[in-house]
């Protein structure tokens, strides 16, 4: 799922213009055209805006199912942190710093990194 494209319907189902967006984010319409189509990649706290400014949970700028999600059945006893790479401390930090070199790189430079590490995880099985 592209965001851009998900943020583009949730507004055009609520009959909303860029404009609208604006008075309800604080998001200037340049930046909320750049991010629909696909030319910026916006932050989480960007996110929360436009999910603010639509009425809608945050949840469904990446779900478009009736209802939530059902949350991971976790194994008890366990903290959550410790079943996740990349939760906390240094993993977490390392993975932020990929997360943002990612949402830098063009869409042909992200194909070939996935179709690399599809291939490198296959091998490794």
């Amino acid at each position: 799922m592209v965001i851009g494209d998900r943020l583009r319907e949730l507004r055009e189902l609520k009959n909303l213009s860029q404009g609208d967006i604006q008075q309800r984010s604080g998001l200037i319409p340049a930046y909320m055209s750049r991010v629909e189509n696909g030319h910026t990649v916006p932050s989480l706290e960007t996110l929360e805006k436009f999910a603010r400014a639509l009425g809608v949970p945050l949840y469904q700028l990446f779900y478009d199912g009736e209802n939530p999600p059902k949350p991971p059945d976790l194994p008890e006893g366990r903290p959550q942190d410790k079943l996740t790479w990349g939760a906390s401390g240094k993993q977490a930090r390392m993975l932020h710093r990929l997360c943002r070199a990612l949402g830098k790189i063009d869409e042909r430079k992200r194909k070939l990194l996935l179709s690399v590490a599809r291939e490198m995880a296959a091998r490794s099985r």
